[in-house]
């Protein structure tokens, strides 16, 4: 992006900080595409995604008066693009209803291809995470989300204490997210896949 541009954004998020809806529709404009791919990318429904895009710049109307014109506006939005995103797909992951539509309905624009080629991506990715864990951990999460165990009975399979099994699960999911964390596009489906 050239330095004429940031100057640019700079000089309408002073604006905006003043209360200008113009210099906010200028704002609104130039980056609401690029926020509404950045959130179909992980979301991958349409209608959440113009969702985010709104609530995005909702929430900088409303914070306009703390907008600082020094810092890039475009890191500040895809922030809390990232941020409401994690929001609504915590929120997805307690709704069933919700969570059957955002997770095995297929896009109407699907294109079957690619649908293939993420699936073997996000398993491979997903391996990769599960195999960063110790053996114990791994044992654990495998038994409690490979073969549906709850933790009572993995505590008898394993002879360990049901208190053991919910921090080893506890210990997994951490050490799971962190690695997702590296794999941004990933992170947010494949983190609600495994609190199922």
């Amino acid at each position: 992006m050239s330095k004429n541009y940031l100057y640019n954004d700079s000089f309408l998020v002073k604006q905006v900080a003043n209360g200008c809806e113009t210099a906010f529709l200028k704002l609104f404009n130039h980056y609401k595409n690029d926020i509404y791919r950045y959130s179909m990318s992980m979301l991958k429904q349409k209608e959440y995604a113009e969702e985010i895009v709104q609530d995005v710049f909702l929430k900088v109307w409303l914070n306009r008066e703390s907008l600082n014109p020094n810092l890039s506006f475009k890191s500040y939005v895809f922030t809390i693009t990232r941020n409401l995103t994690i929001n609504f797909l915590h929120k997805v992951a307690n709704d069933k209803a919700m969570r059957d539509h955002v997770f095995y309905e297929v896009p109407v624009y699907c294109n079957p291809i690619e649908t293939k080629l993420d699936e073997a991506y996000f398993e491979k990715i997903k391996q990769q995470a599960i195999n960063r864990l110790s053996p114990k951990r791994k044992r654990i999460f495998e038994l409690s989300r490979d073969k549906g165990m709850s933790y009572d009975q993995i505590s008898e399979e394993l002879g360990v204490s049901k208190n053991t099994v919910k921090n080893q699960m506890s210990s997994a999911l951490d050490t799971i997210r962190e690695f997702l964390f590296a794999h941004e596009n990933l992170t947010f489906i494949l983190f609600i896949l495994f609190i199922l």
